[in-house]
């Protein structure tokens, strides 16, 4: 395998053909949506100003979620662990 078929993971033809495939499924629904691509860049920029502008309460709203997750999610594991463990 050629390391340019390495780096691509598929020889350039292929990879050529799977991009033009899913560059044109993306631009069907993009279009039925009404996005551009300047409607994606803009919404990205507006999530990191969005993000900066609410003081980082953001990040403490995380850790709050994934906390509360945590606390349903670890003990569970810890007993499926312990179930199949016995078996």
């Amino acid at each position: 395998m050629s390391a340019m078929n390495r780096f691509l993971g598929d020889t350039p033809l292929r990879v050529a053909i799977k991009l033009i495939v899913i560059s044109f499924l993306v631009g069907i629904v993009m279009a039925t949506f009404g996005w551009s691509p300047w409607d994606v860049f803009y919404r990205i920029e507006d999530f990191f100003v969005g993000l900066w502008n609410l003081g980082f309460d953001a990040i403490y709203r995380f850790w709050g979620y994934l906390l509360l997750g945590a606390a349903v999610v670890i003990p569970a594991f810890i007993l499926l662990r312990i179930v199949s463990y016995r078996r």
